[in-house]
């Protein structure tokens, strides 16, 4: 891939639609648009125009071309759009013809955002979160998302990024000096270097984006034929899981994403629990074990006396049509007695996990090297030397810009970038 090539793709979504949008981005997307739409509009306008194909003059339709000049367009490069009529046939006739110019190729998975990152219109850490924004199935996981597209952890890093260098310049002063009086640290830069560690272990201990962006993982476990593939098609109202009177009928971890109040969860059913000579069977049940351990909230269908230990348990006393006595909340999957208890009780175990309103969220690798950079700062503040109190400053601000991408970030692109769709 090369930023000398112009790129092209479709950037809404599949075809048919009754409008589609197709990109083209680089330094020949002005003059492809000539070949095809004759002059441009200004800057920023849109106009109406009549896409021709260069090649047999054939009228491909009647569409609004708009023009983005660089450096001041989302990839930083001259960008010209075209809205045109979303049938397949139309979008692959214009997308040709585009091609058929000089210079245009079609772009890469994720291309467009990336080289908007490489022209410094947006940071590691929005990319990131415009991926999220792009998966986002619920208003909680759009609302976090979008506070990362909108740069709102950029500025955070880029606070935090300006505080160290500042403190690292007064630093290097006590080095200069230091076979003079005034060769000290100065009093003021240790409690200034804590201080900047305690802001960064706020949003270290705030909740993590993963719960968010993968939802809520509820694990249903309990002894063979206690209701639990009953309790997740209730809660589900819908067929998922497979109910019968045979124990052992689930032998594999069954998963079913659902929003419930806009919260993301994922309800895994999962083998009932016991002793067994089926090896099938007693995969399915160590799986079920595993499970249970990694939840993040953990529903019981058995004797409490033999629950897990596992605090987001919720005990459960299923199948309370039948009269069954048990601890818990009583849960009919048949009569739906229950239910509405339960799932109000998910909604708020799962809140206390997940990031409230537009709170800023880390995601695993956001978090790891934070946690390392703010490590350095406290290993700094309890040093004498300020040539050692000057490098623990570089390992966390080295820390800090491989969060936001302004260093060692070349492996994770690929991966990052292969979750856009084409165009995006």
């Amino acid at each position: 891939m090369s930023n000398a090539d112009t790129i092209v793709a479709q950037s809404s979504g599949r075809p048919p639609a009754a409008i589609a949008v197709v990109r083209t981005s680089g330094p020949a997307a002005k003059a492809a648009a000539e070949a095809l739409a004759g002059p441009l509009p200004g800057p920023r306008q849109a106009a109406l125009r009549r896409l021709v194909d260069p090649r047999d003059n054939s009228l491909i339709d009647q569409a609004l071309v708009l023009r983005f000049d660089a450096p001041n367009s989302s990839t930083g490069e001259d960008i010209v759009e075209y809205q045109c009529h979303g049938g397949r046939a139309t979008i692959d006739a214009l997308i040709g013809a585009l091609l058929a110019q000089p210079g245009i190729r079609l772009a890469e998975p994720g291309e467009f955002t990336r080289r908007a990152l490489a022209n410094g219109r947006i940071d590691l850490t929005e990319a990131e979160g415009l991926a999220d924004l792009l998966d986002a199935e619920t208003e909680l996981q759009r609302r976090s998302a979008m506070a990362r597209a909108g740069g709102a952890l950029r500025t955070r890093l880029d606070g935090w990024r300006d505080r160290l260098l500042a403190l690292a310049a007064r630093a290097e002063v006590a080095i200069d000096y230091a076979d003079e009086e005034d060769g000290a640290v100065d009093s003021e830069l240790r409690p200034e270097i804590r201080a900047l560690a305690e802001d960064m272990a706020g949003l270290l201990d705030a909740p993590r984006v993963e719960p968010l962006r993968d939802g809520i993982r509820v694990v249903v476990a309990g002894p063979p034929n206690a209701g639990k593939s009953s309790l997740i098609n209730a809660l589900t109202q819908s067929e998922r899981a497979i109910v019968t009177h045979i124990a052992g009928t689930t032998r594999d971890v069954i998963e079913v994403p659902i929003a419930i109040d806009g919260v993301p969860f994922v309800l895994v059913d999962t083998a009932g629990l016991r002793e067994s000579d089926d090896v099938v069977e007693s995969i399915g049940i160590e799986r079920a074990r595993g499970e249970a351990e990694a939840a993040d909230i953990l529903l019981w269908l058995g004797p409490s006396s033999g629950a897990p230990a596992h605090a987001g348990r919720i005990q459960i006393a299923p199948k309370a049509d039948l009269g069954e006595a048990g601890n818990g909340i009583a849960v009919s999957a048949v009569t739906g007695q229950g239910l509405s208890e339960l799932t109000n009780l998910l909604v708020k175990r799962a809140r206390q996990l997940l990031p409230k309103g537009d709170q800023l969220a880390l995601d695993r690798r956001q978090h790891l090297l934070l946690a390392e950079g703010r490590a350095a700062l406290v290993r700094a503040a309890g040093l004498e030397d300020p040539v050692l109190i000057a490098e623990e400053l570089r390992v966390a601000r080295l820390a800090i810009d491989r969060i936001s991408g302004r260093a060692g970030v070349d492996e994770l692109l690929d991966a990052l970038f292969g979750r856009f769709c084409l165009g995006k």
